[in-house]
């Protein structure tokens, strides 16, 4: 085997090894964070807090505020609400949802990368 197989072999391998920790070995478990009439998210590499817990039926308010210059943090989008909103750097965006119906629903950068979840109860 040559050397720049090798090479190719050892790179791919390591860059399959980085793609499976950055997306993959993130599941941890967290707690809901419990809202009442609003909540505070900070973008900042991700959300935090990650996981929210809201009343079926009450209006809540969710502000974000992303500190993060990295371009696929500037937008989040509540497909399950149809809300899609732009967050300037440094300025806090508030959403107001309402939901109707008990479950999980996510949250998600413009890109996908970075989730949230809405726990409805």
């Amino acid at each position: 085997m040559t050397p720049d197989k090798i090479l190719v072999i050892v790179g791919g391998a390591v860059l399959i090894g980085f793609v499976y920790w950055f997306f993959l070995s993130k599941n941890k478990k967290q707690k809901a964070f419990i809202v009442s009439d609003f909540v505070d998210i900070k973008v900042d590499g991700g959300y935090s807090p990650e996981v929210i817990q809201i009343p079926v039926n009450k209006k809540t308010a969710i502000n974000f505020t992303r500190t993060d210059p990295t371009p696929c943090l500037e937008e989040v989008s509540l497909a399950d609400f149809n809300v899609k909103k732009t967050l300037p750097l440094n300025q806090k965006v508030s959403i107001e949802i309402t939901p109707t119906t008990a479950g999980e629903f996510t949250y998600t950068c413009g890109m996908g990368m970075y989730k949230g979840k809405i726990i409805v109860k």
